[in-house]
């Protein structure tokens, strides 16, 4: 008898909730701000600019590649600066 089980993925956490800002004050301005900072950091736009056509796999390989790269050399001028 074969039974069909539902596994748990191991690290299983619950999705966040999203980007919260909280209003002060009926400041709305201020919230705006923080809240375009707070879009900016996560990336958002950046993610539905690369989704809005699609990527070959040959070009996002290559595309994360070069990512990789200006990682690496932005972390090894960090490195030089130090020493």
């Amino acid at each position: 008898m074969i039974k069909n089980y539902k596994h748990k993925r191991r690290n299983d956490k619950p999705r966040d909730e999203g980007l919260k800002v909280t209003v002060y004050d009926g400041n709305l301005e201020k919230a705006m701000r923080i809240f375009k900072k707070k879009v900016q950091k996560a990336g958002v736009l950046k993610e539905l600019k690369m989704r809005s056509h699609y990527e070959k796999p040959s070009d996002k390989k290559q595309r994360k590649k070069k990512e990789a790269v200006k990682r690496w050399r932005k972390l090894q001028r960090k490195l030089e600066e130090r020493m």
